[in-house]
């Protein structure tokens, strides 16, 4: 016996636990790198800092929405516990949130000033923990965003109330009237 306490395994969210955007874990990020997948012309692999000990590297579908020097530097708010998953054979361990309008215009979600890397996003009114990760199976992400909204004046929300973090509500830089995938 070397004395060491067993690790605490990560406790499952209750089965009856609601189905609401509280399971997401919502968290601001900063692009650091950006380049073209080796394998599909229209994803992108990116290096978010998301505020842990190194970035996540993240693929996403916005080559045809956003340039690698804009998308750089770029600060979003991602999806942090989307079970990793491989994207053309490249493993993606979050999601880019995007707006999107009527007229196919996609960008992603912006936090607001001041929100440091790794802060959380949340939805008053909407408390609970997040799974420690999405099980694909379960739709969270796909049942809790079909509720996900841009406003007119920009603001990302959930059923109307706005995504924010301490600094205020994260918004959209042009879209409004708009979804978010």
């Amino acid at each position: 016996e070397t004395g060491d306490a067993p690790v605490p395994k990560a406790q499952p969210v209750p089965s009856d636990a609601p189905v609401d955007v509280s399971r997401l874990e919502l968290v601001v990020g900063t692009v650091r790198s950006v380049k073209r997948h080796p394998d599909a012309d229209s994803l992108y692999v990116e290096e978010i800092d998301l505020g842990g000990d190194a970035p996540r590297q993240v693929v996403s579908g916005l080559v045809k929405h956003i340039s690698e020097d804009d998308f750089t530097g770029l600060r979003v708010v991602c999806v942090a516990n989307m079970k990793p998953s491989k994207m053309r054979g490249v493993e993606s361990t979050a999601m880019v949130l995007c707006g999107t309008n009527a007229e196919g215009k996609t960008e992603p979600v912006a936090p607001p000033a001041g929100a440091a890397n790794g802060a959380r996003v949340s939805c008053e009114g909407f408390v609970g923990d997040a799974d420690p990760t999405l099980n694909p199976r379960k739709k969270i992400f796909e049942t809790v965003s079909i509720d996900f909204s841009v406003t007119p004046e920009g603001i990302a929300a959930y059923k109307g109330v706005p995504f924010a973090c301490a600094e205020g509500p994260c918004t959209l830089p042009t879209i409004r009237d708009g979804l978010i995938k």
